[in-house]
């Protein structure tokens, strides 16, 4: 089947449920909610901070983020829920009494760096391709 651009023939099957190998972690649906997630505003700007820091805790994400505590915790949840980050709390009190530690999963990192950011990276590559007023 050739693809709709470049006319090459790849080995894509009809079916995108057959994407998957057959002993896969996760299912389509699994992917596409993570997919969703990652597609709210709020929600990917958390991963991006979290992927590119490391771990934050929700004091130190609502200070460079601007947003109220519990939109904070409802979006936390959310990407908690598909897997794209991951909770983490100590079991000691440090000097700022600060608990709980979120960072992005592996899942997380591959989503944003093989998604989102590369679609944000690859954009004057798509403008110079598509630009009309070049011969």
């Amino acid at each position: 089947m050739g693809t709709k651009h470049t006319g090459i023939v790849d080995d894509v099957p009809d079916d995108p449920n057959e994407l998957l190998p057959e002993t896969s972690v996760l299912s389509l649906e699994e992917y596409l909610d993570m997919q969703a997630a990652i597609g709210n505003r709020t929600r990917f700007e958390i991963v991006y901070r979290l992927s590119h820091t490391g771990e934050m805790t929700p004091t130190e994400l609502d200070a460079v983020m601007d947003v109220d505590d519990s939109t904070l915790h409802y979006h936390l949840n959310e990407l908690r829920d598909v897997g794209l980050i991951e909770k983490r709390v100590r079991t000691e009190r440090d000097s700022d009494g600060l608990y709980t530690y979120y960072r992005a999963t592996v899942l997380g990192d591959v989503i944003l760096e093989h998604g989102v950011e590369e679609l944000l990276h690859r954009e004057r590559d798509f403008l110079e391709a598509y630009d009309s007023s070049r011969p």
